[in-house]
């Protein structure tokens, strides 16, 4: 396995892969530091979305070559704050051409899917995310064959059953 640090290097990592990039996030909660003023202006009743600007533009580029960005987001029960605001602007994510699909935690613990965050790209290479109080503090990049193989298996259990943004409920977008 190799270190990656967040930054220029971990962003390298979606300029390198060929075909296909895919997501399990299961945190209630992230806090990257790009998110705090956005977060509170939501919480303010003025919600913005520039901080996205540059990812949705990097997805648009990369899925007009034919890559594929698809990721599962596991929803938290009750929902947190920050994934109530998460979902407000997941549509943006889907117009730039991501496939963002949602499971519950009850079911996704029922299918044994896993508590850390991860990538898997182009069926090759796992990208395994560690956090801190600062967001993602980087990355374990493995193309070991059975490490591989394992999150491809949580993958396969957990992308069929999930549910697209645009077929879930949507939980209360408003903080209280």
């Amino acid at each position: 396995m190799t270190w990656v640090k967040p930054g220029a290097e971990f962003a390298a990592l979606f300029h390198t892969f060929e075909s296909s990039a895919w997501r399990w996030e299961c945190q209630g909660t992230y806090r990257e530091p790009v998110e705090r003023e956005p977060l509170q202006a939501w919480r303010d009743g003025h919600p913005t979305f520039e901080f996205m600007q540059p990812w949705l533009d990097q997805i648009r580029a990369q899925t007009a070559e034919g890559k594929t960005f698809e990721r599962v987001r596991m929803m938290t029960s009750p929902p947190t704050e920050y994934l109530r605001w998460m979902f407000e602007f997941t549509p943006l994510n889907i117009e730039a051409g991501e496939d963002i699909r949602w499971i519950g935690e009850e079911h996704a613990r029922k299918l044994g899917a896993p508590t850390h965050d991860f990538y898997i790209f182009d069926d090759a290479r796992v990208a395994i995310l560690h956090f801190d109080d600062n967001g993602v503090s980087g990355a374990e990049v493995t193309d070991d064959p059975d490490t591989v193989a394992e999150h491809r298996q949580w993958r396969d259990r957990v992308w069929p059953v999930a549910v697209a943004h645009n077929q879930q409920f949507a939980p209360t977008t408003r903080s209280p």
